[in-house]
């Protein structure tokens, strides 16, 4: 079982719940409607990776940089930075034809995080700041998410049960892309504009 760093601790998550369709404008962007409900999907304990991969099975993979959110007790604990790598190819196919994205959005390798701090206090100042060799390419927060934390969190005991260590995925803003071979990812969660937490990868 894959593994993350939360305050020097190593927990393991069961599951990884992805919240979709968060930020008007990604979905915008992605030629998506914006959904009467709230848009959830899992990835499992396997996607999780501390390598960012720039292709999978001969696909260029597309990143999202999002605010990820720890359970602990069934409330957010803990806050990172993290990547949600997407065969965006693959899951165009599969959403034309009525079908299930898991092949897109599930396979090894697709969830990247960064250590996790404790939240702050106010869970709705939090942003997130994603840089790619150095040039700003996403930056969004939770003042402009459709459904905010506690919000997500309400909607998700409704049906599904919160373990301890299990991680929620917020949503991205927009600026998603491409992943080339060689980048530099810099990825970091903010509350009132002071870094709480960050990390960096470069793609392979």
């Amino acid at each position: 079982m894959q593994t993350v760093n939360f305050s020097g601790k190593r927990v393991t998550p069961s599951k990884i719940v992805c919240v979709g369709r968060n930020y008007v404008a990604h979905i915008q962007e992605l030629g998506n409607d914006i959904p009467e409900d709230m848009v959830v999907f899992n990835k499992p304990n396997s996607a999780i990776s501390p390598e960012l991969h720039s292709q999978t099975d001969g696909e260029t993979l597309h990143y999202e940089g999002e605010i990820v959110l720890l359970v602990q007790g069934g409330e957010f604990a803990g806050v990172g930075f993290g990547l949600d790598l997407t065969r965006r190819e693959l899951q165009s196919t599969l959403k034309q034809k009525g079908l299930p994205w898991e092949r897109a959005k599930a396979f090894d390798g697709a969830a990247l995080f960064s250590e996790f701090v404790p939240v702050p206090a106010d869970l709705d100042q939090l942003a997130l700041q994603l840089e790619v060799d150095g040039k700003t390419r996403q930056a969004g927060g939770v003042d402009t998410m459709i459904y905010r934390p506690a919000t997500i969190l309400a909607e998700l005991r409704k049906f599904t049960t919160l373990e301890d260590g299990d991680l929620v995925m917020t949503g991205t803003p927009a600026g998603v892309g491409p992943i080339c071979r060689g980048e530099r990812f810099e990825g970091r969660i903010l509350s009132q504009g002071t870094v709480l937490v960050s990390a960096s990868w470069v793609a392979r």
